[in-house]
């Protein structure tokens, strides 16, 4: 059902920003030629082949469009000093006059649209619009954040787990069931002196998790670290493996301890590069599956 759902989002979407309006913004000009008119008023001075390339048009139309933006004084064209095969393109000033007025009743139209709007769903909106560019090819995000877990978090790490090891494990209820038990032990009863849990957020969204908690009076426990899909590179599975362990050294504890299953590679390198080392590993039925259960262990004595 994919592409009806994209299809009936990018009908909705085009009818709530204005595109099928005759005239984008209660202008003269369509969505595209504002589009355009943006560029060049950001760039003040470009060559028309590199306008056309970054915006992906055929050269034909924009043509047609600065064509028009000379006619109304918007834009002047000229051939290029150092190549007169090729053209350059600028803003006249009545040409960032009239890109001014534009982008400021752009900005009041989301205003009003927005207004009415809880804080709580604009965050959503404004992370659910990054997720999108993303996915469909736009720049990668370049930063996160690390925060103590927020009311919904804790059920977000257990769904999140449940979805992403039965995609790229193939694990059963069974291990869900299994976080839902750790998660709920934490929130229930955990010592914020002896235990703690990080959140990664991009794009004020939740994007990774991890858990310290107490094994034993000289033994902290790392749980449930998780990195999704589409923040992965970002150095947060290892950002969130050395929080958990500082925070471990300065609680008191001699070692930390984990446990996983072989094949999960990424993890066993961020482990690895931080300094744990593997203990035991058997063969195990669980989850639905024959796995091989490993120890691993970071210990302080001799830091």
């Amino acid at each position: 059902m994919t592409v009806p759902e994209v299809r009936a989002f990018t009908r909705f979407y085009t009818r709530v920003i204005g595109l099928l309006d005759r005239g984008y913004l209660d202008s003269p000009y369509s969505a595209t030629e504002v589009r355009v008119l943006f560029e060049l008023a950001c760039r003040d001075r470009c060559e028309v082949a590199d306008l056309r390339s970054d915006l992906g048009m055929d050269a034909g139309y924009l043509s047609r469009i600065l064509t028009r933006f000379e006619t109304d004084g918007l834009a002047e064209r000229e051939p290029s000093p150092t190549d007169g095969r090729r053209q350059l393109v600028r803003p006249t000033d009545r040409g960032l006059d009239v890109f001014a007025a534009l982008d400021r009743k752009s900005s009041d139209e989301i205003t009003a649209m927005l207004a009415d709007v809880p804080e709580a769903d604009r965050h959503r909106l404004v992370a659910a619009m990054a997720t999108i560019r993303r996915t469909l090819g736009g720049a990668p995000p370049a930063a996160y954040v690390l925060r103590p877990p927020l009311p919904g978090d804790l059920g977000w790490i257990v769904q999140r787990h449940g979805v992403r090891y039965a995609e790229e494990s193939g694990f059963d209820t069974t291990f869900e069931a299994l976080v839902a038990r750790v998660v709920a032990d934490f929130g229930r009863s955990h010592d914020p002196a002896r235990e703690a849990a990080w959140i990664a957020e991009v794009d004020g969204e939740a994007a990774g998790s991890i858990l310290c908690v107490r094994d034993d009076d000289e033994t902290a426990r790392l749980r449930l670290l998780l990195v999704e899909p589409s923040a992965r590179g970002l150095g947060i599975g290892a950002r969130l493996v050395d929080e958990c362990v500082r925070f471990a050294r300065r609680a008191g504890y001699r070692r930390v301890v984990l446990w996983t299953v072989a094949g999960l590679d990424p993890a066993r390198r961020i482990y690895q590069r931080a300094g744990f080392a593997l203990v035991d590993e058997r063969p195990q039925r669980l989850f639905g599956r024959d796995v091989i259960g490993q120890n691993w262990e970071y210990g302080f004595q001799g830091e």
